[in-house]
């Protein structure tokens, strides 16, 4: 749909200059004197105001005759990573064990510094990073269904005993013969139409599905290992792959519920708070206040809202559905714009289900 409303074009265009990651997939922007069209965050010289129009499907500006940028690349970059990160990851997810160095990057006809820069600001770590927290991963479990520290050090590809030791401890923050008390928190990222998401899983369920930008993410982060007595290493397990076909379902608009299982760990009150939360019908909202009113606190509007605010769980626990007793959005670690989207996704595929 073209976007007519001005206060939205405003809007859309500051977000444009700022290269803002809380529009992607919000708006797509085609410049009329160039013939293509863009994401928010695309890198490119960015045109004048009169030059543009902003539409919220990209279908549409391909219909109109538009050419994704060659920059941004709207049509991919906006859902999944581009292509020769796919095939890495692939190459990774195959064999877990295997370590792919630069050479062999370059002989699938990539290059290594591409790789690098793309991990680096959607993952903030290397490609080699990210690797090395797969084989850990992977030796970590091994070690734990009894396996010996010398073989899943030499599986894992180390060619010494003190390199794998010192490559655990760094991660998990003991030594390999150490970690029975510890567990593991395993982390994917999942791609959808309003940008990336990190999501992560224990052993009982996922506890945590947040969009990569959301600025308090290291503070969840650094919260869920310390109650969890946990490491956070790369990784998927079943939680995570029902999850991302789950995610992927309810952005279809085929999806209303979720099924996978959760594992949220905080006070009393908060899963009480994120009890009433989950219990929000699908395309519908409510307000703290009514929230409070039926905990049987009516007083608690503020304890509320901060607990909402610490669920870590978002779209499946749906904070985006508390408006403001006035019907105005209210804060949200997504963003509003994310917020006002899945509120209208909602309400729009409530209505085809009627």
């Amino acid at each position: 749909m073209l976007v007519t409303n001005q206060k939205d074009v405003d809007k859309y265009y500051k977000a444009l200059l700022a290269k803002d990651e809380q529009f992607i997939g919000i708006f797509y922007v085609g410049v009329k004197t160039t013939g293509i069209f863009c994401i928010s965050t695309c890198r490119a010289r960015k045109p004048k105001r009169e030059n543009v129009e902003f539409y919220t499907e990209a279908r549409e500006l391909l219909q109109h005759g538009y050419r994704p940028c060659k920059v941004c690349k709207p049509t991919e970059q906006a859902h999944q990573p581009p292509p020769e990160v796919r095939l890495l990851l692939q190459m990774v997810k195959e064999n877990p064990k295997q370590r792919i160095q630069d050479y062999q990057i370059r002989q699938q006809g990539l290059a290594p510094e591409k790789i690098r820069r793309w991990f680096k600001k959607h993952h903030g770590i290397t490609f080699q990073t990210y690797q090395r927290m797969i084989r850990i991963n992977t030796a970590f479990q091994e070690l734990q269904s009894g396996k010996s520290v010398t073989h899943s050090a030499f599986d894992a590809g180390y060619e010494s005993l003190s390199g794998f030791n010192y490559t655990f401890k760094k991660m998990l923050g003991k030594s390999p013969e150490d970690t029975k008390d510890k567990s593991v928190i395993l982390m994917t990222r999942l791609t959808t139409p309003l940008g990336p998401m990190y999501a992560c899983a224990t052993a009982e369920g996922v506890c945590l599905l947040e969009f990569t930008d959301r600025r308090m993410l290291e503070t969840e982060f650094r919260d869920l290992q310390k109650r969890l007595n946990a490491t956070i290493l790369a990784g998927e397990n079943d939680h995570l792959r029902q999850l991302k076909a789950e995610v992927e379902e309810y952005f279809a608009g085929t999806r209303q519920a979720f099924t996978v299982a959760l594992h949220t760990p905080g006070t009393e009150f908060q899963q009480k708070v994120w009890q009433v939360l989950h219990d929000i019908p699908y395309g519908t909202t409510s307000s703290y206040q009514r929230q409070a009113e039926r905990l049987a606190m009516p007083q608690a509007v503020r304890a509320v809202a901060s607990a909402n605010g610490h669920n870590r769980i978002s779209i499946i626990i749906p904070c985006h559905r508390v408006i403001g007793k006035n019907n105005q959005l209210t804060g949200y670690g997504g963003g509003l714009e994310r917020k006002k989207w899945l509120i209208e996704h909602e309400r729009k595929n409530a209505l085809c289900q009627v």
